[in-house]
């Protein structure tokens, strides 16, 4: 279902790549793009699939037709129950479902090369260091890392900040961010409060990484976005007011 083009990851590196990639799309249909994923699991159509691929993109389409399959197949008919139940509750029965599939196709591809124990072990290891589509799409990934140590680059004061939007890395801080104050600071007189935070998951791609980028964080829902995730620059977070996430933005928009 990949575009009709051959994907044969032999490696355990190789196949974790390939679970990333695809694990990235489908998070992408259950969070930043979940309006368009809304629209295309229209109950009056037949039974859809969820796919993703290791090109970190997502489609909506029937199941294959050739039997067996090439790859185990994604959850059938995901859109049947789309109208007959909460959105968030339907998105996180589809994020489990994905879940599923994800780690199906990742040791389908296990069992095809014949992965000894080890093999076995270290690519499930690899996997489960990940967050799940789940725990993304449901926000239980924040809350299970708020208890680690403290990331300064994503700490502030509510209290203090009128605003989330935060510069990450080397370069300057935004003028109406506020960064938790060193201890020079400290000594000029700024005393604010520092709200700990855990190890911050962008709540698109649900990934730590990126020290150097520019992050934003939703004045409603409060999770933080890579920028380039929710198509945010700098600059024009400089111009935002109130930022609203995807998610929070469609909420309101539908009725």
């Amino acid at each position: 279902m990949d575009g009709g083009v051959p994907y044969n990851p032999r490696t355990v590196e190789e196949i974790f790549r390939d679970f990333k990639g695809r694990r990235a799309g489908m998070i992408k249909a259950l969070t930043t793009d979940v309006e368009e994923f809304y629209q295309q699991c229209d109950p009056e159509k037949e039974n859809l699939c969820l796919y993703g691929f290791p090109s970190e993109q997502w489609e909506v389409n029937l199941p294959a037709e050739e039997v067996p399959p090439e790859l185990p197949e994604p959850a059938l008919g995901i859109n049947f129950a789309r109208d007959g139940m909460q959105e968030k509750d339907w998105l996180s029965l589809v994020a489990v479902h994905s879940d599923s599939w994800l780690l199906s196709v990742a040791f389908y591809f296990g069992a095809r090369f014949g992965f000894d124990k080890a093999d076995r072990k270290r690519l499930f290891n690899m996997i489960n260091d990940l967050p799940t589509v789940f725990e993304v799409v449901t926000g239980a990934a924040k809350k299970q890392t708020k208890e680690k140590s403290l990331v300064s680059n994503h700490s502030g004061s509510k209290s203090k900040s009128n605003s989330k939007k935060l510069q990450r890395g080397s370069e300057p801080l935004p003028k109406y961010s506020k960064a938790v104050p060193s201890k020079d600071e400290d000594d000029d007189g700024l005393e604010e409060e520092e709200e700990e935070h855990g190890e911050t998951l962008c709540g698109a791609c649900g990934e730590s990484d990126g020290a150097d980028e520019f992050w934003i964080c939703c004045d409603i829902c409060e999770k933080w976005f890579h920028g380039k995730c929710v198509k945010i620059t700098p600059a024009r977070a400089e111009h935002i007011k109130q930022y609203k996430c995807p998610s929070c933005s469609n909420k309101r928009a539908r009725p």
